[in-house]
């Protein structure tokens, strides 16, 4: 599937320079690649073999690649500093859709988690030749929550007209999804491990976050 690009006319509040008008239409660009692989990651999801057998639609995996998981921070760094530079509110949907997809389906909705499991991991990208590290799903699809939970409240100040307020929202995702891209920290995580040890979230949910061998780098496949 693809989309034509809508002209911009002017600038949401911020001026209308040369210069914010070319980054406006850059994002639109982004825009328009981030739907088409919208489009694309339902079509492998609804054609890929173990999706012709019955299965639940809400799920998400048990274990997940610390790469894939760090390679999915790094895309949303992109889409939310480039939001909170341009303002452009047509970023957000691709950001609250990938995050709600992820939450609720794990990777096989989301265009960055398709790209991020499908490519990055076995390939190990910019890790290439370190061993995998592997990591509990539980707290990383807690974290994608925060992120759904975020970026529609950051949508939704959008929509009321406001600017510093959601750019406000956003820049929170783009620090936390930060943290991870580069260094690996994820604060949803540690939240997530506060709970449980604090008896609000039982440790049924999570029987992998006691497996030890998941914290220290594994030999096996990406």
């Amino acid at each position: 599937p693809s989309v034509r690009r809508a002209s911009v006319s002017q600038s949401r509040g911020y001026g209308g320079s040369e210069e914010t008008m070319r980054m406006i239409l850059a994002s639109d660009r982004i825009l328009e690649l981030l739907i088409n692989l919208v489009g694309y990651s339902w079509i492998m999801a609804l054609t890929s073999p173990a999706t012709r057998f019955p299965q639940p639609l809400i799920t998400f995996p048990a274990i997940v690649n610390d790469y894939a998981a760090r390679t999915v921070a790094t895309g949303v760094v992109a889409l939310t500093a480039t939001y909170v530079v341009t303002g452009s509110g047509w970023l957000l949907l691709p950001l609250v859709y990938g995050f709600w997809a992820r939450v609720l389906a794990g990777p096989r909705f989301s265009p960055l988690g398709l790209f991020a499991t499908k490519i990055v991991a076995p390939a190990r990208g910019p890790w290439r030749g370190l061993p995998v590290r592997l990591a509990p799903g539980p707290p990383k699809r807690f974290a994608q929550g925060i992120g759904a939970a975020l970026s529609s409240l950051g949508a939704a100040l959008h929509l009321a007209g406001l600017v510093s307020a959601p750019q406000i929202v956003i820049g929170a995702i783009t620090a936390a999804a930060f943290a991870e891209a580069a260094f690996g920290f994820c604060l949803g995580c540690v939240i997530f491990g506060r709970l449980m040890a604090a008896g609000v979230i039982p440790e049924s949910v999570c029987d992998a976050c006691n497996n030890l061998s998941l914290r220290a780098p594994t030999t096996a496949r990406g």
